[in-house]
């Protein structure tokens, strides 16, 4: 898909249903990847890069230098396939810096090894509210659109497309969940109230996507379309009723399946926990005893 100045090839995973996306200003130009996914078996505990690898036949069949992968958070319904690419790039891999709040929280709850320090060292990049920089002709800016983890950013593209992650979904599906560590639906909606204060014509890209019956899947909306059809947060509902409504519905959601491998491995920036003595890796399940 391209805009004015912005082009975006969007890759479905449909395990998790997250769009993973390469964005870039041209054939041969520079690029990003914006949210890898690691292809995962929680059955098995196997791991696979067929996922990232049509990403990475992508990004050579198009020539492009890509010198970042993107996350928007720590994702908790996936595996970041963000070293693989790192490795096959030499790219570097960048998040936001409230990072550093998930891996104190995540270190207690999974009693992760004491060499785990919640510094954000195991990126490449700790990006701040208002930070901006450059691949090629795309300009990025860095907007921290907490409310769904302490640490989601949103990335705004040469002004025209916004890379959202978690923040929004499309206008039929609504918004995301606050339930999670750090997470409160009084900030989620001052988030994205920010966010969709941009212009109306500007594009948004959603990591997920969850299709009511009788509709595909979907990857991009408008600021406009948000504000006038969103069900959870279109124009005119308040704060206290998106709240009201969030909290409710949350407190009916199961956890994602994934959550708790996804979130060890991605706290890392999608590096696997350390091997044990054996040489195996293993990854915890905390038990909550009755």
């Amino acid at each position: 898909m391209q805009n004015s100045n912005v082009q975006v090839q969007a890759f479905l995973d449909n395990d998790s249903e997250t769009f993973t996306y390469v964005v870039y200003e041209k054939t041969g130009g520079f690029g990003v990847v914006i949210d890898p996914v690691l292809d995962f078996d929680a059955k098995s505990g196997r791991t696979s890069t067929d996922g990232a690898e049509k990403v990475l036949g992508f990004i050579k069949s198009a020539n492009l230098q890509v010198p970042w992968i993107l996350e928007t958070h720590a994702h908790a319904d996936h595996l970041s396939a963000a070293p693989f690419l790192r490795n096959a790039l030499n790219a570097k891999i960048g998040i936001g810096s409230k990072i550093t709040e998930v891996q104190k929280t995540f270190k207690a709850i999974f009693n992760l090894e004491k060499e785990f320090l919640p510094n954000g060292s195991h990126f490449d990049a700790l990006f701040e509210d208002g930070d901006e920089f450059e691949v090629g002709s795309l300009r990025f800016k860095v907007v921290h659109t907490p409310g769904h983890t302490p640490a989601d950013l949103t990335y705004v593209v040469n002004g025209s497309a916004m890379f959202v992650g978690d923040t929004l979904f499309m206008p039929d599906v609504g918004t995301a969940r606050c339930d999670f560590p750090g997470g409160s639906a009084h900030i989620l909606y001052r988030s994205i109230k920010t966010l969709l204060n941009y212009s109306a014509d500007t594009q948004i890209y959603i990591c997920h996507d969850y299709p009511p019956e009788g509709r595909e899947h979907e990857f991009v909306t408008t600021v406009a379309e948000q504000r006038s059809n969103n069900k959870h947060v279109r124009d005119k509902i308040t704060e206290a009723e998106f709240v009201n409504m969030r909290e409710e519905r949350d407190a009916t959601l199961a956890m994602p399946k994934l959550i708790l491998p996804a979130i060890q491995v991605n706290i890392r920036a999608g590096k696997m926990p350390p091997a044990e003595e054996n040489g195996t890796v293993y990854l915890k399940i905390p038990i909550d005893q009755l």
